[in-house]
């Protein structure tokens, strides 16, 4: 172990690195993992028997976040298994510990599920498909990104009713892309692996060929055509024409309870906060200088209004907020998220972060994982309006953001949609894990591809389980949720 300002490295941080390793060795060292996790292992799923509870382990994370939030965050995973799914990275986090693993660590997301994924902008005006989500990213094994990412799939595709032959083959597409994307990029240079991203173009073009070859059906490709035109639109002056009016005299965050409330609403009165405007002020010429030494467009704006806003499913109860800021007029404005940052999940099974803030512990592994990251990217600790000081990570509110319509996807489109989750999956890990290796215990075949598929069908049903038990404990009136909203 080493030591990083005090906090020990994860038991799963890389030495490869430092050992210089040659190819061949990393050939080998992949083939030699797969003695001690063979591939056709990875399909199985059994509870352990000291599994913990898993309502347990959403009030062990509710204990953290705002109360009256809280009941929003069951209420949206009390919609579906899916929508559970998503909210349940902690209980998936506990259960992938006793999985088998290759013992070769990348960078994790640590919550790759599908809706996790999307295209946005890059700092040069490009749309990308990429990773959107890191709150749990650490160091740790490159199975459990896979394994979240397609059980993903199998419990979209049995929202969507899709049968069960259909959702395999939609994992089992997914979960290939990724084999043959690592089995390419272990054959790239360095540079050539980090250089790698997938445009929007490019996806567009790989969609329309789908078609030309009776792949993907035209309403699919319509859908997708679609997404990434309203990708577009999605920027600071649509947030603002939406969100923001002028109150008053002044440009103002507009309320809309529980979800948007300004700044002004949640402050407490005799406290350092009832003045929120100048700690604000503060608190952004601190956080710029996270986003570098040299000139920076941040300069140029001003602060104007600020709200509490409830993001996601499972953000949901985890401070967030959104700024207003203006640039030359009131007609250029910028939205930034303040977003808190707590403790991965996966932290109690891989170790703490070597990163002292868990707002630059996500920060950095997003800058790892994603091809590019929004240039507003920061970091930021804050003494609250309770007095409790705790670590955020800023970035733009929305730029170009776009992400899949779940209720309307077709098979086809699944399967599309699963094979560019998994590239995309590969090139993340392949940028700063050992490629080489994960390629070489992957191999040719598709034993693991039907592995995956097996474990995803099998904790699919344990995802069941467990919003039968959370949906009960709803109705027993242990936990409080709040539909609707």
């Amino acid at each position: 172990m080493t030591q990083a300002d005090g906090v020990r490295e994860a038991p799963f941080a890389s030495s490869w690195r430092r050992a210089h390793l040659t190819v061949d060795q990393r050939v080998a060292r992949g083939r030699a993992a797969r003695r001690e996790a063979p591939r056709s292992e990875h399909g199985r799923w059994k509870a352990a028997s000291d599994r913990p509870d898993p309502v347990a382990l959403l009030e062990e994370q509710a204990a953290t976040r705002v109360p009256e939030l809280v009941p929003i965050r069951y209420g949206r995973m009390l919609v579906s298994p899916f929508t559970f799914y998503r909210g349940a990275a902690a209980i998936m986090a506990a259960d992938l510990a006793s999985t088998p693993v290759s013992g070769i660590t990348v960078q994790l997301c640590g919550d790759a599920h599908l809706s996790n994924f999307g295209v946005f902008g890059t700092p040069e005006r490009q749309l990308i498909f990429d990773i959107n989500d890191f709150d749990e990213t650490l160091p740790g094994p490159w199975e459990w990104d896979v394994k979240r990412m397609a059980a993903s799939f199998e419990v979209m595709g049995r929202f969507r009713g899709f049968s069960p032959n259909d959702r395999r083959a939609i994992v089992t597409h997914g979960v290939r892309e990724y084999r043959e994307r690592i089995r390419r990029a272990a054959g790239l240079g360095t540079l050539g692996a980090w250089y790698d991203q997938l445009e929007a173009g490019v996806l567009l073009n790989l969609v329309r060929q789908q078609v030309r070859l009776k792949q993907l059906d035209k309403k699919s490709a319509q859908q997708v055509e679609k997404h990434v035109a309203k990708a577009y639109t999605r920027d600071s002056t649509r947030v603002l024409a939406k969100r923001a009016a002028t109150i008053g005299g002044d440009l103002r965050i507009v309320a809309d309870p529980p979800l948007i409330t300004p700044i002004e609403d949640v402050i407490v009165a005799g406290t350092e906060w009832e003045d929120p405007a100048p700690l604000i002020k503060k608190l952004l010429a601190t956080y710029r200088h996270t986003l570098g030494s040299r000139g920076h467009p941040l300069e140029e704006f001003r602060y104007v209004h600020a709200a509490r806003k409830v993001v996601g499913v499972g953000s949901v109860g985890t401070r967030c907020y959104i700024l207003l800021l203006t640039g030359r007029d009131e007609d250029d404005p910028l939205f930034l998220q303040v977003k808190e940052a707590q403790a991965s999940v996966l932290e109690a099974y891989v170790g703490r972060s070597t990163y002292p803030h868990h707002g630059q512990r996500v920060v950095m592994g997003q800058q790892l994982m994603q091809a590019a990251s929004d240039i507003f990217l920061g970091w930021q600790r804050v003494k609250g309006i309770d007095g409790v000081t705790r670590d955020y990570y800023v970035r733009q509110f929305h730029d170009w953001k776009g992400g899949l319509d779940v209720e309307r996807i077709t098979i086809p489109g699944a399967t599309q949609y699963a094979r560019f989750c998994g590239a995309t999956l590969a090139r993340a890990h392949a940028r700063w894990g050992d490629r080489i290796a994960i390629a070489s215990y992957l191999g040719k075949g598709d034993m693991f591809d039907r592995a995956i598929a097996e474990f995803s069908a099998a904790y699919a049903d344990q995802n069941e389980r467990d919003y039968q038990i959370f949906t009960e404990a709803v109705n027993s009136g242990r936990l409080i949720a709040q539909t609707g909203v």
